[in-house]
């Protein structure tokens, strides 16, 4: 498992190999959503900070294995299922906040 920071922060957690989680986290679409999506009523990302993805904690590892990704609905279990990533802060959709 590997985990994305900024500046040193952890942000998000997969359970993808080293070569496909650098590239899901450092992907533009996967940028773009950081800059997009807010924690704490600021974007995750500002664009200029730094990313780094490195190898996660035992820690970061047991709250990825503890999390409910909520797939026994899945009827086609020969489907084989890509990586999961999970945030590891509060994200917030801005869009949504709107609507309450």
């Amino acid at each position: 498992m590997f985990t994305l920071t900024i500046s040193d922060k952890p942000i998000a957690i997969t359970n993808a190999d080293e070569e496909e989680a650098r590239e899901l986290l450092m992907s533009e679409d996967f940028k773009e959503d950081l800059k997009y999506l807010e924690s704490e009523g600021a974007p995750i990302w500002d664009g200029f900070a730094t990313l780094n993805v490195r190898p996660a904690t035992e820690e970061e590892k047991a709250e990825f294995e503890g999390a409910d990704f909520d797939d026994e609905d899945e009827e086609d279990d020969d489907e084989e299922d890509g990586p999961y990533i999970m945030f590891l802060v509060d994200v917030t959709d801005p869009d949504e906040a709107d609507e309450d």
